[in-house]
């Protein structure tokens, strides 16, 4: 059983896999985002048995060569790697920098450093991904809270709605940030967001500091994320949610303000989120957010999606960068998003070798399957759809 409060008991998507490998979310029906009504979001069948085959191919590359999905030693190795880039250059900011020359490019290096706690640690710890074992997976999804956020909301947020509502206008959150952006053809345009392709960059650095300061907060209180009703935490959750806090003000407020004046920690402190806050959204975008990722609706008065959950998770997805070892490394596979959306409980250094049976599985039952050849072309292709977004008139639903 996993722990009370964590997860939705009417979920079905978190059913545990009689396959070698973590069972993707593959059900028929979800909830909708009016969970009060009793409504359901459905997906049509896998009828071609498109995931079904997947699966098998997948299983046969572990069985084949013997590799475990989770609890890979690699992980554990890049996990060492990555905290101990993050408390060295946290210590040579706070006691050993002397001056901008020196402290800019170490906050700088921090805000890199954090941000690669999430994509790799806490991202794989959070999906069940990095470990067979629960309370691994648990300790590496508390990392988040290390760093400012709570990995409570997070599942809701990510591995829930997110990874369920993939691009689904009005119930996946990660598309919706109401007039600041358009991301959706089939969203609201306001006439300012003509500008949106100039002005988002600069937003994407508030958002850690704000996602720290104050979001997590907004959605406990009002019990959602974005339009779904989230359960507020219980017991060892609830306690974790304020708890996980103070490590994060401490080391980003308290310490440093023993040995700096306060306005140079809030400056840095700035500086150190708004590399986060850049790092984490782009990343993100190009997944999603890009000429090439499609952005369907339910059939004109149902709740019906015209293609099976597993197509529609390619189709709405865009790898990018998958020849680049430093991209891979750094950004925990999230250059791979086709494949963590399908497989999101196998352990990411896997996703390269994976991306490619998934691609010709892909080929073969003429799903679409889009990538991006380097981290730049993805990052102009999101730009351009920033600009086209902003400019054009609200898609009709057919």
């Amino acid at each position: 059983m996993r722990p009370a409060g964590v997860f939705p008991p009417t979920l079905p998507l978190l059913t545990e896999s009689r396959s070698e490998v973590a069972d993707p979310p593959v059900p028929e029906t979800f909830p909708s985002a009016d969970e009060k009504t009793g409504t359901r979001l459905k997906f049509a069948k896998d009828t071609a048995g498109f995931m079904t085959e997947l699966k098998l191919r997948v299983d046969g590359y572990f069985a084949t060569t013997g590799k475990s999905p989770n609890d890979c030693w690699q992980m554990y190795l890049k996990t060492a790697i990555i905290l101990t880039w993050y408390a060295g250059s946290y210590i040579a900011l706070v006691f050993y920098a002397q001056g901008a020359l020196q402290a800019i490019p170490l906050a700088m290096s921090l805000g890199v450093a954090m941000a690669a706690i999430g994509f790799c640690i806490q991202h794989d710890g959070g999906h069940d991904a990095y470990s067979k074992k629960r309370w691994v997976n648990r300790l590496a999804a508390y990392t988040l809270d290390l760093i400012g956020a709570s990995s409570y909301l997070w599942h809701w947020k990510h591995a829930i709605f997110h990874h369920t509502f993939t691009n689904v206008q009005g119930y996946d959150s990660d598309i919706d940030l109401g007039r600041f952006a358009r991301f959706s053809p089939h969203a609201k345009k306001y006439r300012f967001q003509r500008w949106q392709h100039l002005y988002l960059w600069p937003l994407y650095g508030i958002s850690s500091s704000r996602w720290h300061l104050m979001g997590d907060y907004e959605d406990f209180y009002r019990q959602t994320v974005g339009p779904h009703h989230v359960p507020r935490p219980r017991g060892w959750e609830l306690f974790w949610f304020f708890a996980g806090k103070v490590p994060s003000y401490t080391l980003a407020f308290v310490i440093p303000m023993f040995f700096h004046p306060w306005y140079i920690v809030l400056a840095f402190y700035m500086l150190v989120t708004c590399t986060i806050g850049v790092t984490l959204s782009v990343v993100f975008q190009l997944a999603h957010c890009v000429e090439e990722a499609e952005f369907p609706l339910p059939e004109d008065g149902t709740l019906r999606m015209e293609n099976a959950w597993a197509v529609h998770q390619v189709e709405t997805t865009v790898d990018f960068g998958r020849n680049s070892f430093t991209l891979c490394w750094l950004l925990g596979g999230l250059n791979f998003q086709i494949e963590h959306h399908l497989f999101p409980r196998i352990c990411h250094i896997h996703y390269p070798a994976l991306s490619k049976i998934v691609e010709q599985t892909c080929k073969e039952y003429g799903v679409r399957y889009a990538c991006h050849t380097s981290f730049w072309s993805g990052i102009k292709s999101h730009y351009r759809w920033l600009k086209r977004m902003g400019r054009e008139e609200m898609a009709v639903a057919k």
